[in-house]
């Protein structure tokens, strides 16, 4: 599959803006929740996009409000690029009755319904199954959805992968994989744990597209996930889009990080997808840097407000423990 690198004719602007805007609200909000979880505000268990927010804002600025998407253990870019709610968000980080899934959910298991986001998962490899699943009944609809799956490298070893891969390819359904490749699952490198050198390339067992390409290109993810969704959503089936990406704190916040080699960091970290699109944004006279400067401005408000929303939230109360358990 051919995908043009340079701005699609489709983005104007205001889209070009927006997706900054969605870029660096999931940094600051991850960076909020480094912070707050540090302090103890924040129970369980986290693990941060920051590095990745060019993937999930890219493909979901090519989908509609009704697609959906399955997300990972390291979902909360994803849920905020689909449209989510920081405030709703931040509540169920600090397990508060106003969140998303009134403190049952966390960190890892996050859904909005209204949004088309089917939830986080915290199993690896499970939200293939579901991302199937949703393919079959949007097929079945016939109404021209797609799903949007992401997962990580390491994912991509489990069966869940590739039975998920065989079925939406032999069945045509409207699915985009998107393999989120930071190179370690864990601690373990990929070349430590698979013989192949590109993920990609597993596409063809299966006969669908596949394409690799610079997960910290906002725009190439965006125009490579157009070309995908199109495609499924004309009932061309599935494709399959390796994004190349690092983050940039260990796999759990905690994590000691001591595996990963500092000069591949330090390489890595010289391509940090927000700079690089706020720089390609004035260099190309498409955005003056007042107007990045606001945008920036006004995310950091949100966050706080997001903070002190859930900050000022009630617990919840110990009968809560029963309700919303069966449907």
């Amino acid at each position: 599959m051919e995908v043009q690198h340079e701005m699609a004719s489709s983005l104007n602007k205001k889209d070009l803006l927006s997706m900054y805007e969605k870029m660096y609200t999931i940094r600051k909000f991850e960076e909020a929740t480094v912070k707050y979880y540090k302090n103890g505000n924040i129970p369980g268990f986290i693990h941060l996009y920051i590095g990745e927010e060019a993937i999930a804002t890219g493909v979901c600025a090519a989908l509609k409000k009704d697609d959906y998407i399955t997300s990972t253990h390291r979902g909360h870019g994803h849920l905020i690029a689909k449209g989510g709610d920081v405030r709703l968000m931040m509540a169920e980080l600090f397990a508060k009755s106003t969140g998303y899934c009134k403190a049952k959910g966390g960190s890892m298991h996050i859904s909005d319904l209204s949004l088309g986001i089917i939830g986080s998962n915290g199993i690896v490899g499970a939200g293939f199954s579901i991302a199937t699943g949703v393919g079959v009944a949007a097929k079945m609809r016939g109404a021209g959805q797609v799903c949007a799956c992401f997962f990580g490298d390491g994912a991509t070893n489990r069966g869940t992968f590739h039975e998920s891969a065989n079925m939406a390819a032999v069945f045509k359904l409207p699915i985009i994989f998107v393999c989120e490749n930071n190179y370690y699952g864990i601690s373990a490198c990929t070349k430590e744990v698979m013989k192949i050198q590109d993920i990609v390339i597993r596409a063809s067992s299966y006969g669908m597209p596949g394409i690799k390409v610079d997960g910290n290109d906002v725009i190439t993810m965006h125009n490579t996930a157009k070309v995908a969704v199109e495609l499924a959503r004309n009932g061309g089936g599935p494709t399959l889009i390796e994004a190349c990406t690092w983050r940039h704190r260990g796999h759990w916040e905690g994590d000691p990080d001591n595996y990963r080699d500092s000069r591949q960091r330090e390489e890595w970290l010289t391509r940090d997808p927000i700079p690089r699109f706020a720089d390609y944004l004035i260099s190309n006279t498409i955005a003056a840097k007042a107007e990045i400067t606001d945008i920036e401005e006004r995310v950091r408000t949100n966050i706080d407000k997001a903070v002190e929303f859930a900050k000022n939230s009630p617990v919840p109360e110990p009968q809560d423990l029963y309700t919303d358990v069966y449907a």
